[in-house]
Protein backbone atom coordinates (compact mmCIF):
# COMPACT_ATOMS: atom_id res chain seq x y z
CA UNK A 1 0.00 0.00 0.00
CA UNK A 2 1.44 3.38 -0.96
CA UNK A 3 0.76 6.94 0.22
CA UNK A 4 -2.14 7.43 -2.18
CA UNK A 5 -3.78 4.17 -1.08
CA UNK A 6 -3.47 5.25 2.57
CA UNK A 7 -5.06 8.60 1.74
CA UNK A 8 -7.97 6.81 0.05
CA UNK A 9 -8.59 4.71 3.18
CA UNK A 10 -8.23 7.80 5.37
CA UNK A 11 -10.91 9.59 3.36
CA UNK A 12 -13.41 7.09 4.78
CA UNK A 13 -12.76 8.51 8.25
CA UNK A 14 -14.93 11.48 9.03
CA UNK A 15 -17.78 12.63 11.16
CA UNK A 16 -15.99 13.03 14.44
CA UNK A 17 -18.67 14.58 16.60
CA UNK A 18 -17.83 17.58 18.75
CA UNK A 19 -18.94 16.03 22.06
CA UNK A 20 -16.35 13.26 21.60
CA UNK A 21 -13.61 15.66 20.53
CA UNK A 22 -14.32 17.87 23.54
CA UNK A 23 -14.12 14.88 25.90
CA UNK A 24 -10.85 13.72 24.30
CA UNK A 25 -9.48 17.25 24.60
CA UNK A 26 -10.54 17.56 28.22
CA UNK A 27 -8.94 14.23 29.17
CA UNK A 28 -5.89 14.20 26.90
CA UNK A 29 -3.41 15.05 29.66
CA UNK A 30 -4.74 12.15 31.77
CA UNK A 31 -4.56 9.88 28.73
CA UNK A 32 -0.90 10.81 28.17
CA UNK A 33 0.00 10.09 31.81
CA UNK A 34 -1.70 6.70 31.61
CA UNK A 35 -0.12 5.67 28.29
CA UNK A 36 3.32 6.67 29.62
CA UNK A 37 2.81 4.56 32.77
CA UNK A 38 1.47 1.63 30.75
CA UNK A 39 4.36 1.68 28.29
CA UNK A 40 7.10 2.19 30.90
CA UNK A 41 5.74 -0.81 32.84
CA UNK A 42 6.27 -3.11 29.85
CA UNK A 43 9.05 -5.65 30.36
CA UNK A 44 10.06 -5.27 26.70
CA UNK A 45 10.16 -1.47 26.70
CA UNK A 46 13.90 -1.28 25.83
CA UNK A 47 13.48 -3.73 22.98
CA UNK A 48 10.65 -1.75 21.39
CA UNK A 49 11.94 1.82 21.88
CA UNK A 50 15.70 1.32 22.09
CA UNK A 51 18.12 2.48 24.77
CA UNK A 52 17.64 5.85 26.46
CA UNK A 53 14.48 6.73 24.56
CA UNK A 54 11.96 6.98 27.42
CA UNK A 55 11.79 10.79 27.27
CA UNK A 56 11.46 10.70 23.50
CA UNK A 57 8.62 8.20 23.85
CA UNK A 58 6.87 10.46 26.37
CA UNK A 59 7.24 13.40 23.97
CA UNK A 60 5.73 11.24 21.24
CA UNK A 61 2.72 10.43 23.41
CA UNK A 62 2.12 14.10 24.27
CA UNK A 63 2.51 15.06 20.60
CA UNK A 64 0.23 12.18 19.61
CA UNK A 65 -2.58 13.43 21.87
CA UNK A 66 -2.28 17.01 20.55
CA UNK A 67 -2.14 15.77 16.95
CA UNK A 68 -5.17 13.50 17.37
CA UNK A 69 -7.13 16.34 18.95
CA UNK A 70 -6.26 18.61 16.02
CA UNK A 71 -6.98 15.99 13.36
CA UNK A 72 -10.35 15.24 14.98
CA UNK A 73 -11.24 18.95 14.94
CA UNK A 74 -9.86 19.74 11.48
CA UNK A 75 -9.90 16.47 9.62
CA UNK A 76 -7.59 16.26 6.62
CA UNK A 77 -6.67 12.83 5.20
CA UNK A 78 -3.49 14.08 3.47
CA UNK A 79 -2.16 15.72 6.63
CA UNK A 80 -3.03 12.58 8.60
CA UNK A 81 -1.14 10.25 6.26
CA UNK A 82 1.86 12.54 5.75
CA UNK A 83 2.24 13.24 9.47
CA UNK A 84 1.97 9.59 10.48
CA UNK A 85 4.49 8.69 7.74
CA UNK A 86 6.88 11.32 9.08
CA UNK A 87 6.45 10.07 12.66
CA UNK A 88 7.18 6.47 11.68
CA UNK A 89 10.28 7.50 9.76
CA UNK A 90 11.56 9.84 12.48
CA UNK A 91 11.09 7.41 15.37
CA UNK A 92 12.37 4.42 13.42
CA UNK A 93 15.57 6.35 12.72
CA UNK A 94 15.98 6.84 16.50
CA UNK A 95 15.78 3.12 17.29
CA UNK A 96 12.05 2.55 17.78
CA UNK A 97 11.10 -0.97 16.66
CA UNK A 98 8.00 -1.50 14.46
CA UNK A 99 6.42 -3.42 17.37
CA UNK A 100 6.33 -0.17 19.35
CA UNK A 101 3.45 1.11 17.21
CA UNK A 102 1.20 -1.87 17.92
CA UNK A 103 2.04 -1.79 21.63
CA UNK A 104 1.44 1.94 21.85
CA UNK A 105 -1.76 2.04 19.81
CA UNK A 106 -3.28 -0.96 21.58
CA UNK A 107 -2.41 0.79 24.83
CA UNK A 108 -4.15 3.97 23.68
CA UNK A 109 -7.25 2.00 22.72
CA UNK A 110 -7.38 0.30 26.14
CA UNK A 111 -7.00 3.65 27.91
CA UNK A 112 -9.55 5.40 25.69
CA UNK A 113 -12.00 2.60 26.49
CA UNK A 114 -11.40 3.15 30.21
CA UNK A 115 -11.41 6.95 30.27
CA UNK A 116 -13.91 8.08 27.64
CA UNK A 117 -17.65 7.64 27.68
CA UNK A 118 -18.85 4.78 25.52
CA UNK A 119 -20.34 7.27 23.07
CA UNK A 120 -17.09 9.23 22.71
CA UNK A 121 -15.03 6.06 22.42
CA UNK A 122 -17.27 4.85 19.61
CA UNK A 123 -16.75 8.13 17.73
CA UNK A 124 -12.95 8.18 18.12
CA UNK A 125 -12.19 4.46 17.87
CA UNK A 126 -12.33 4.33 14.03
CA UNK A 127 -9.31 6.65 13.85
CA UNK A 128 -7.32 4.45 16.24
CA UNK A 129 -8.44 1.34 14.39
CA UNK A 130 -7.24 2.96 11.16
CA UNK A 131 -3.85 3.69 12.80
CA UNK A 132 -3.58 0.07 13.97
CA UNK A 133 -4.70 -1.59 10.74
CA UNK A 134 -2.21 0.48 8.77
CA UNK A 135 0.89 -0.11 10.90
CA UNK A 136 2.41 -2.49 8.30
CA UNK A 137 1.75 0.02 5.50
CA UNK A 138 3.35 2.88 7.43
CA UNK A 139 6.29 0.65 8.39
CA UNK A 140 6.86 -0.26 4.75
CA UNK A 141 6.43 3.34 3.66
CA UNK A 142 8.93 4.55 6.26
CA UNK A 143 11.48 2.03 5.01
CA UNK A 144 11.06 2.99 1.36
CA UNK A 145 11.54 6.76 1.71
Amino acid sequence: MNREDLIKTALDLKGFESFAIDEYSLKKDILVVKINKKMIARLDIKEIIGENNIEMMKDNHANHARFVENILRNYNAVILVDTVSWVFRAYRSRGFHPNYWAAQLNGWIDILKEELSKESFNVIYPLYNWFTVNIPAFTNLSESL
